[in-house]
């Protein structure tokens, strides 16, 4: 139950940690109670043995929570003043999130979104009427935390024929979407004492704080064109958070020398890769680059989902793990919402099975690479743009000259013309050094979200905004 701290300035509701990892869930909840405003800056915090007995903790499970936040900079401590929560600076605008909806928008132009009117809706129902009709009763009852079998053998036979993944259905669990397999994960690693964690740089700020949240100190890969650069990868560092097949948002794939080089590193230092697979099917001048979980299969966790090839309001996600690791995940899967609904797991599973689900994938190919080959010509034609990363996914990275106005103005023009999209500038992990010089300028534009008969008037009212923004060239 929540407890009440009534011994300080604050009166805030906090959920006792229990299970073994008691240190990280308690440094958990004070992160969230910080980042969500619950404890704003200034507030004192109870004393660690006031906060031990209300908690039933032990003063040194609290202790050491306090002093790993300090480390981090969530608070700070004086003698004799106590320990008051840190000022931090503002977090990113809700509003420049991708997942959330873009109200106002006229034209959707946010990355990794699809288009969810070409929906394959007589399939999908075709699909749940023979699924519906051949299963027995228990499959209205209470389900599986690892997923239904028939979607895991599905799924283990179309990731290794179109993936290369190495996948027995025993190693895969079904998530609700993937921000909910990546923050039980996360959990799970957390609990087995993993605390160092690398990302790219630039990455998803959205997964990115799933991993802060879980305790974990996060060091930045930066990425240039051969994608993420392992070789700043140590010993020390325990999992690494990936998108070799389409770094998002940068577009490219991980290098072959690369991938080799993680995969030692792996090995060598007992590391897990998280692959995140996100549109590892759209691939638009050759065949997709396999998964990197083919060469590395007992140190990677392969990430997949259906929000890109049919749409995220499925909740539909799954991870291929090693075989430890199995347990614990549908164990915590378990405890955060029992299991996956059902009806959608046997639906997708006929789609795969009857390979409704590869008709569909191929002709989301040719509609998204028409899409993509458009925009770069509109591109083309506005001097001082340059379009990054290989023929794939559903967004292209497009960076422009230091003498453009900000990306904050030009989002703000952006939005006054009903136009969502992103800013490459928000998806890096922090400022960069005085030393380093400014970052590269750039939109993230998804070609994806808006319908086909929609998309050449949303990229219209795009390209006339950044026509307007191009300084005049000699």
């Amino acid at each position: 139950m929540p407890k009440d701290w009534s011994g300080s300035r604050v009166d805030l509701h906090l959920v006792p940690p229990t299970g073994g990892a008691r240190r990280a869930g308690l440094e958990s909840e004070l992160r969230a109670a910080i980042r969500e405003g619950r404890l704003t800056a200034g507030a004192l915090l109870p004393s660690t043995r006031g906060l031990a007995q209300e908690l039933g903790l032990s003063r040194g499970t609290v202790t050491a929570a306090y002093d790993q936040l300090v480390e981090e900079g969530y608070l700070t401590t004086r003698p004799g003043a106590g320990t008051t929560v840190a000022e931090l600076p503002p977090g990113p605008s809700p509003a420049s999130d991708s997942v959330r909806p873009a109200a106002t928008a006229r034209h959707d132009l946010r990355p990794g979104l699809p288009d969810v009117s070409a929906f394959p809706v007589r399939a999908w129902l075709a699909a749940t009427r023979r699924a519906l009709a051949t299963v027995g009763p228990e499959a209205f009852g209470a389900g599986d935390p690892q997923g239904r079998i028939e979607l895991r053998r599905a799924l283990a036979d179309y990731l290794g024929r179109t993936r290369g993944v190495i996948a027995s259905p025993e190693r895969v669990v079904i998530t609700s979407g993937h921000y909910q397999g990546l923050s039980l994960l996360c959990s799970v690693l957390a609990a087995n004492g993993a605390r160092s964690a690398a990302v790219e740089d630039p990455g998803h700020n959205l997964f990115r704080s799933v991993v802060s949240r879980a305790g974990f100190t996060v060091q930045p890969l930066p990425v240039d064109e051969n994608g993420a650069q392992v070789d700043g990868l140590t010993a020390h560092t325990e999992a690494v958070f990936l998108t070799p097949a389409h770094q998002y948002p940068t577009g490219v794939p991980l290098h072959h020398r690369r991938r080799q080089a993680l995969a030692a590193w792996a090995r060598s230092t007992g590391g897990l890769i998280i692959e995140d697979d996100y549109d590892g099917e759209y691939r638009y001048d050759r065949r997709p680059v396999g998964a990197f979980q083919g060469i590395a299969p007992e140190q990677t966790i392969y990430c997949g989902t259906a929000s890109k090839t049919l749409g995220p309001a499925l909740r539909l996600a799954w991870m291929v793990l090693p075989p430890d690791l199995v347990e614990p995940v549908a164990q915590a899967k378990y405890e955060a919402d029992l299991y996956t609904e059902t009806p959608n797991q046997l639906a997708l599973a006929d789609l795969i099975t009857t390979h409704a689900y590869d008709r569909h994938v191929r002709a989301a190919r040719l509609r998204y690479r028409r899409r993509r080959e458009l925009l770069l010509d509109r591109a083309a034609t506005v001097p001082g743009l340059t379009a990054h990363g290989v023929p794939a996914g559903l967004h292209t990275l497009l960076t422009y000259p230091d003498d453009w106005p900000t990306e904050a103005d030009l989002l703000t023009t952006c939005a006054e013309h009903g136009i969502a999209l992103r800013a490459l500038g928000e998806l890096h992990c922090e400022q960069p050094e005085p030393t380093t010089g400014p970052r590269p300028k750039g939109l993230l534009v998804g070609f994806g979200a808006t319908s086909e008969r929609a998309y050449p008037t949303a990229l219209e009212a795009l390209f006339t905004v950044l026509a307007r923004a191009s300084p005049p060239r000699a």
